[in-house]
């Protein structure tokens, strides 16, 4: 394939923001009771990367912007329906379904960290929410956190399944893509 018939679809900072949010989320899930240092700052990386990528949202190239490829739930539930029968259109950037679990992935990695602060503030009295969050709702909190973090481990396996279906349907690897940037200008 020539550079004629590629597109660059994933820049260098979104690409980077992929890679190292895989990282940490499976460096703070494999540490969490049993090392609390690096479970945290894991945590802290999460943190700063869901911040990171927020803004790359409004900042991004045009296939990083929530405005590139944010759709109703509707839209996302018959791309799903599509894909299953194995003829959902191909799209540059994201498609209807990975919108949606990049919201919910978003979403559910953030009440992860925000959680995971307050738990780290009842029972360290340390981190952003020391002295805010009462030690006495500990145990909520860390359920909270827990429910939240294997949450997003689903989402990560629904995720990965989805990535093998769409390489499948649309004959590319999604994955290089993730890593070079580039994907196929043509549909076939």
């Amino acid at each position: 394939m020539n550079s004629q018939e590629r597109v660059k679809v994933w820049d260098l900072p979104l690409r980077v923001f992929h890679w190292l949010l895989v990282a940490a989320f499976f460096a703070a899930y494999l540490t969490e009771d049993d090392f609390l240092t690096p479970h945290v700052w894991a945590g802290y990386l999460v943190s700063g990367l869901l911040i990171f990528r927020l803004v790359w949202g409004f900042i991004g190239n045009q296939y990083a912007r929530f405005s590139n490829f944010l759709c109703s739930p509707g839209q996302s539930i018959s791309y799903l329906k599509d894909m299953i029968a194995l003829k959902s259109r191909r799209y540059l950037g994201h498609n209807p379904a990975g919108a949606a679990m990049i919201v919910l992935l978003l979403v559910s990695l953030l009440l992860t960290v925000i959680s995971g602060f307050a738990v780290y503030g009842a029972d360290q009295g340390a981190g952003p929410l020391a002295g805010i969050v009462d030690s006495r709702h500990e145990k909520l909190w860390e359920e909270v956190h827990e429910f939240f973090a294997n949450f997003a481990l689903l989402l990560v396996v629904v995720h990965i399944v989805g990535v093998a279906v769409g390489s499948y349907i649309h004959r590319e690897s999604l994955v290089k893509a993730m890593i070079h940037g580039y994907k196929r200008l043509s549909d076939k």
